[in-house]
This record gives C-alpha cells, structure tokens and sequence, in this order.
C-alpha cells in the first residue's frame, strides 16, 4: 500500500516552562493577557506533522510520499527522512520562503502554547496532488494533514477528481475553518483523525451529531490521551482501545502524528482497526517519551514487549509479524 502524506513540513522549536501557565492567568484580565515565560531549555528539532507522519511510516518499511513545500534551508532535513525510508519526491522548494517553523512552549502539567510560521507552506496549494498521484505511478491513500487551508481544500478535490481515498486529520487548522470548509475537508473521507477536542469542534462547527459524522466518513478515529483511543464506524459498536499502562511522558508534541502513522501502516498490513489503534498508541507512547517529534527508535523485541503487557500475546504476535 503506498501513502502519500500531505501537510506542514517544520522545524520545531521546543521549549519547557517549570511552572504552570494556569497559574499566570488571571481571570479577569484575559482580554488584556501579556505575558513572556522564562523557560529553563530549547530543542530545536524536525517537524511538521506531514514530516513526522511520514518520517513514521518509513520507519515502519512503508516508503511513503511526502507532499509539500519548504525553503532552500531543507537539504540537510530532505537527507535524514531520505535515510528513514520516506520518498520526497512529492516535495517542492520555495525560491522565495524558507521552511515552515513552529514554536511551543509546555509547561510542568502538560499544557502547551504554540505558534506557527507557515513560510514556504504558504505554497503548497500550488501542487497538484491528482498530477503527482499521474506521474509517480499512483497511491493508495492521501491523508490531508495541517497545511496551507487552500491547499488543505484543494488537495482534497483532487482526490475525489481522480479517485483517490483521502484520509482527513485538520488538526490545527480547525480554528481557521468554518463549518462549510471542516464539511469539504471531512466529507467523504476514508478515515477522519482527530483529538477528543477537535472531534468536538468538528460537531460544533458543522452541525453534525456524532452519528452524522460517522455517516459522512467511512472510520472516525478519535484519541483520547491517557486514555487511548476510539474508533466509530456507522452501526457499528465504537471499538475502544485502551492505553499503554506504562508511559512515561516527556514532551508531548507529535505524539498524534505517531499514533497516525502507526494506525495507517497496520491499515496497510490489512490488520484489524484495533490492531492499527494498538499499533498507534503504541508510536505515540514512543513520540511522547522522547523530545522531538522524529528522535524516536523502533526496536522490535520492547515493541513486543510492551504490546504484550498492553494488549497480549496474540495483539502482539499480529502486529510484530508485520514489522519490517
């Protein structure tokens, strides 16, 4: 099954406070807030959440496209996913931005403030994802991750023109949509990814109930943090998958776009959606005890490991068969 992985492409800028944001709020004052953290360390690491999914699923053996635009500050990142088994040929270079930037700020509770630059992203609604699916030989799936809007509404027409299943993961770029927009983005899409929150929003800003979202989208997956994730299907009972119990969290940014790249590469071994659910809270949980979205290691004896003492021998056996 080949992929092909749309969205930002990044450099991260990472950043830990020692206290809580909660605790700088004033309630009161929230329309006049301004505040400057003093934080105690900066990483500064590989990202975009096209990159992470992608740089996910080549770690696994899937060879998946990257899609996007970045700046002619990229070689040296285009080498290192090159090394983790991603193809970019999808991937276009600005002669007048530099690639993407996002900077975060996570407090000592797990709260997060963000920004992102969209830089050399700002193109990517020039790319024609129907022409690329044409020229390299075609894919099997598209997810439409966190981009340029434009392009984010333009990809996803090009795939219902030439066919192509779409998966669906707005992601941060829900706060820049309106309901018609989420509706063109999520309907008709393969897969819907999204968070406990954005699941929410995507409800309040289109109008669907739960049961009308799953009526639009083949497979709505939900996580759910700590406490793992949800799959809906259409009449169908909602397949819970709980957590690994032994987490030991670090730095939470990519840890969605981990679960993603887990959940679609055991999709691609045609194993079960709890299997991909399972394999996915598995990546995240590697995503969320490392600092960098793509500094993590996949090592086959503790994956096995640690899928055995979450979910058994025979979960497993399954998932680990597969493993390149």
């Amino acid at each position: 099954m080949r992929i092909a992985v749309t969205g930002s492409i990044a450099t991260d800028h990472l950043m830990a406070f020692p206290g809580s944001f909660a605790d700088q709020l004033i309630a009161e004052k929230l329309d006049k807030v301004a505040l400057s953290f003093l934080v105690d360390k900066l990483e500064i690491r590989r990202g975009g959440v096209a990159a992470n999914i992608a740089f996910g699923l080549g770690c696994l053996g899937l060879r998946p496209v990257l899609v996007g635009t970045v700046g002619p500050d990229f070689d040296e990142y285009r080498a290192w996913l090159h090394a983790h088994g991603v193809d970019t040929t999808g991937v276009c270079q600005s002669v007048l931005q530099h690639t993407a930037r996002f900077v975060s700020t996570t407090d000592n509770s797990g709260g997060q403030i963000a920004s992102f630059y969209p830089g050399a992203m700002s193109e990517d609604r020039d790319i024609d994802l129907g022409k690329l699916h044409d020229d390299i030989g075609g894919f099997d799936l598209a997810l439409i991750g966190a981009s340029d809007p434009e392009a984010m509404f333009r990809f996803t027409d090009q795939c219902r023109e030439h066919s192509i299943p779409f998966a669906a993961d707005t992601s941060w770029q829900l706060a820049r949509m309106d309901g018609d927009q989420v509706k063109t983005v999520v309907d008709g899409a393969a897969y819907l990814f999204s968070n406990e929150y954005e699941a929410a929003m995507i409800e309040q800003k289109t109008g669907w109930t739960p049961a009308q979202v799953a009526e639009h989208v083949q497979i709505r997956v939900t996580t759910l943090g700590a406490d793992g994730a949800r799959i809906d299907q259409a009449d169908q009972p909602p397949i819970l998958v709980p957590p690994l119990p032994d987490a030991e969290p670090s730095e939470p940014t990519g840890a969605g776009d981990a679960f993603r790249s887990g959940f679609l590469a055991a999709i691609a071994w045609n194993l079960s959606l709890e299997r991909a659910a399972q394999l996915g809270n598995l990546l995240a949980v590697h995503a969320l005890e490392t600092v960098g979205t793509q500094e993590y290691e996949l090592k086959p004896a503790p994956m096995t490991e640690r899928l055995i003492r979450a979910y058994g021998e025979t979960a497993a056996t399954e998932i680990t068969a597969c493993l390149p």
